[in-house]
């Protein structure tokens, strides 16, 4: 089967965005732009996109109905404002160049590359054989709900009854539920950046008004206190931390934390929601510190954590709220109208996972272990690399990587290079390594790298970025 380039996939992509026009054809792959925009029969029709991968095109149902009848197929503006996710457009470009037989090495999601602990899958697999497949409580089952108390007591020294927990389909529906809740039009929900890619647009589908509070690299990419403070007003609702991070690994130590909690008691309508889905991946010395158990932040805190990343089970769907009882009860009640309860199936397995023991035992401590030898070799490779500039990750599996020493270059058969975008494009498209662009989480001079992946994958990764950023050398000063 032949292969075709990636700068074609790149344009056909349905979950990419467009390729602007140009009259002249050498214009370089470098000026794409991710926009919103499905793949569009009638562009594939103008012939900007490979016959190929139009062939597999369907007319947009609006399209055809825009031409044949009167019918208003337009969307919502609050729809229309939503940017998409750059990590699930690069995971999708990947995804479609490795169909097309292009060999790519896939850097982008984040999604550890371990199975299911056996315990936890066969306690799903039981649940099926015992008929466990109805519909649940929409809050979560009990057996579960009081296994999360638990775990929070235990690991985060926090009390909670089971009314105080809400069970989800993942923790990405918990933290919008959240959001939801509240805050109103007009309210300003404080996020640091760089920051995971959903929470600007998930303030922005409850009305509110993201502030992004940019960090620095040479003090890794934590929150300054008295940036915080200054941002604040009396619209503020809502800050979102998350430790360990995602995308740049950073863990927030317990002393900052506290420092941050000051702040946040002299606001009274300043509410945190503390992103702790990494909890268990962590390198020490670094230790984890939940944000509802320091002094006064109990009842400010809505905690959300889940399964997908710790236990490696993503495709489970499982992720959950602590927080006041009426705050919980709220979301219980989003959640009754959007999806009601999370899989029963996937909620017995979520039982096993937390008896897998404190931190998830010795299961988990051995996906850290790898995770952690993976950073090490990522951050002494890349780390001789002249004009990179690394922050080690404490936690999670990423990398946030300043190439920013490299805008500005040339790339022959590819064109300029003058961003966080055109540099993961010419990496892709040349080089045939996805990665995600910085500018998605808030940071146009980095790149993130997520190392849940093989130790074998990531060794040719680094030679490929190593090939990939020689020739541009000559053209910048490093």
């Amino acid at each position: 089967m032949a292969t075709q380039s990636s700068a074609a996939v790149i344009s056909a992509t349905s979950a990419a965005g467009r390729v602007e026009s140009f009259p002249d054809s050498k214009k370089p792959i470098g000026s794409v732009r991710f926009q919103p925009l499905r793949l569009s029969f009638s562009y594939c029709k103008s012939g900007n996109m490979s016959s190929r991968i139009c062939a597999m095109a369907k007319p947009n149902d609006a399209e055809t109905l825009s031409s044949s009848s009167s019918v208003d197929m337009s969307l919502s503006p609050r729809v229309q404002s939503l940017k998409p996710s750059k990590t699930m457009v690069i995971t999708d470009l990947a995804a479609t160049l490795v169909q097309s037989g292009v060999p790519v090495i896939r850097l982008a999601a984040g999604e550890p590359d371990f199975d299911t602990p056996k315990v936890v899958a066969e306690a799903g697999i039981n649940a099926i054989r015992q008929g466990f497949t109805r519909y649940t409580l929409n809050a979560g089952i009990t057996e579960l709900r009081e296994a999360i108390c638990h775990k929070l007591k235990e690991e985060n020294g926090l009390s909670y009854a089971p009314d105080q927990i809400l069970v989800s389909n993942g923790a990405k529906q918990s933290l919008l539920q959240a959001v939801l809740a509240v805050c109103s039009p007009g309210d300003e929900v404080i996020i640091p950046a760089p920051y995971w890619v959903s929470y600007t647009e998930q303030a922005r589908l409850a009305d509110a008004t993201p502030v992004v509070i940019p960090t620095k690299i040479s003090n890794n990419f934590l929150l300054d206190p008295k940036d915080l403070e200054s941002k604040l007003t009396e619209k503020s609702r809502l800050l979102i931390l998350c430790s360990p991070s995602n995308p740049t690994g950073s863990v927030y130590p317990k002393s900052l934390l506290e420092e941050i909690a000051r702040i946040i008691a002299k606001h009274p309508r300043l509410l945190v929601l503390s992103d702790e889905i990494y909890e268990h991946i962590i390198y020490a010395p670094a230790t984890h510190t939940s944000f509802a158990s320091l002094p006064d932040m109990y009842e400010r805190t809505l905690t959300v954590n889940g399964f997908s990343k710790a236990f490696a089970m993503t495709g489970w769907r499982l992720g959950y709220l602590a927080g006041p009882k009426h705050i919980v009860a709220a979301c219980s009640k989003l959640q009754g109208q959007v999806s009601s309860g999370a899989s029963s199936i996937a909620q017995k397995a979520g039982v096993a996972a937390l008896e897998l023991g404190k931190a998830g035992g010795e299961t988990v401590a051995e996906m850290v272990k790898a995770y952690r030898e993976r950073r090490d070799f990522l951050v002494k490779s890349l780390g001789e690399i002249e004009g990179v500039k690394i922050s080690e990750p404490q936690g999670a599996f990423y990398l946030f990587i300043d190439f920013s020493a490299y805008y500005g270059s040339e790339a022959e058969g590819f064109g300029l290079i003058n961003d966080s975008s055109s540099l993961a494009l010419y990496f892709l498209d040349k080089f045939q390594v996805a990665m995600v662009p910085g500018d998605a989480f808030g940071d146009d001079s980095c790149i993130r790298i997520s190392y849940a992946t093989s130790l074998d994958v990531l060794q040719a990764a680094v030679e490929k970025i190593r090939k990939a950023l020689e020739p541009l050398r000559a053209t910048v000063s490093v």
